[in-house]
């Protein structure tokens, strides 16, 4: 079995951008990075999609640094009274 390739960012907005100019095909395109087209084509449209939050002016989509420390503290007190309530029923 083949090993699986991992790619930077940056090499998948290259091939994106490319993909997004319309100079060459997305098989030529693949031909010459010895991707598959579905590949690229993916990549492109994900280019596309993803392109809204360039321009969102740094707003984050996701949970914040406080809401995600917090969130961390719930599932902490949680787990505590999960394990003291499973404690108390195998009495």
């Amino acid at each position: 079995m083949a090993k699986r390739r991992n790619f930077t960012d940056q090499f998948k907005a290259k091939v994106a951008l490319e993909a997004l100019r319309g100079d060459k095909t997305v098989q030529e395109i693949a031909a010459k990075h010895q991707l598959h087209p579905n590949q690229v084509s993916t990549w492109k449209r994900q280019g596309i999609d993803g392109m809204a939050d360039v321009f969102s002016g740094g707003k984050q989509s996701g949970p914040t640094e406080a809401e995600i420390k917090e969130l961390h503290a719930k599932i902490g007190r949680l787990a505590v009274e999960n394990d003291f309530l499973s404690a108390g029923l195998k009495r």
